[in-house]
């Protein structure tokens, strides 16, 4: 059980290090991989809503309604 706050205390050192090792993005990095990421996620919401509309027309379709 004494051994115990020694490898708490040694995980976070450990990440502490690791952490700085990181290749950290700059400002503009950022904001640039975001826009990639919200103009994927627009076009994929209209892309999944185009095909959730067409399915729903095609049950209709099919029963008739």
């Amino acid at each position: 059980m004494v051994k115990r706050p020694n490898a708490i205390a040694r995980f976070y050192l450990e990440t502490r290090g690791e952490l700085r090792k990181v290749s950290w993005p700059t400002r503009q990095e950022a904001w640039h991989m975001t826009r990639i990421v919200l103009v994927v996620l627009v076009i994929m919401a209209i892309y999944l809503s185009s095909l959730d509309a067409i399915g729903a027309w095609l049950v209709s379709l099919a029963l008739g309604a």
